[in-house]
C-alpha cells in the first residue's frame, strides 16, 4: 500500500521484480574457473621462460665454440690429441683433434693435410652437464703437419 500526501491509501498491485545476482555457487564456480585458468596459463609461462633460457645456453655454448674453433691453430702449428679448458665459471670445453681421412690416409709426403677438431662445449652440473657438440676441418701444410708427427 501506498499513502498519499493527504494520508489517503491508494493500493496498487506492483510486480513482484525478480531479485538480481548471482548466488554463492554460481561466484565460487566462477572463481574455480578463473584459478584453473590462471593456473594452466602460469605453467604455459613457466615452460616458455624455461625454453627461452635453454636456447639462450646453446646460443652461448654456440658464440664460445665458434670463438674457440676460429682461432684454434692460428699461427701455431695443428697437435693432434685432446685438450681441455674452461671458457668461463659457467662454461668448459674438451678439444679432440685427430687426422682427417675420407678415403684412406694421405701420402706422407702430401703437401696439404686435413685435420678434424671435434669441440664439446659443456654447462650446468658436473653430475649432469648439459652439453653442444661441435665439428669442423682445419687445413694444415707440411710443415705443421711434420711437426705433429714422431721423429723415426
Amino acid at each position: 500500500m501506498i499513502r498519499r500526501a493527504s494520508g489517503q491509501r491508494v493500493s496498487s498491485i506492483l510486480p513482484q521484480r525478480a531479485q538480481a545476482g548471482f548466488s554463492l555457487l554460481e561466484v565460487i564456480a566462477a572463481i574455480m574457473l578463473l584459478a584453473i585458468a590462471f593456473a594452466a596459463l602460469m605453467k604455459v609461462a613457466g615452460g616458455s621462460i624455461s625454453l627461452t633460457q635453454k636456447a639462450a645456453d646453446y646460443s652461448e655454448a654456440s658464440l664460445w665454440a665458434r670463438g674457440l674453433l676460429d682461432s684454434a691453430f692460428i699461427g701455431t702449428p695443428i697437435k693432434t690429441g685432446s685438450s681441455a679448458g674452461q671458457f668461463n665459471n659457467r662454461f668448459r670445453w674438451q678439444l679432440a683433434v685427430t687426422p682427417w681421412t675420407d678415403a684412406g690416409t694421405p701420402p706422407p709426403e702430401a703437401p696439404l693435410h686435413l685435420y678434424q677438431l671435434d669441440l664439446d662445449v659443456l654447462w650446468g652440473p658436473t653430475s649432469h652437464p648439459r652439453s653442444a657438440h661441435f665439428r669442423t676441418l682445419r687445413l694444415a701444410g707440411q710443415d705443421a703437419a711434420n711437426m705433429t708427427r714422431p721423429a723415426p
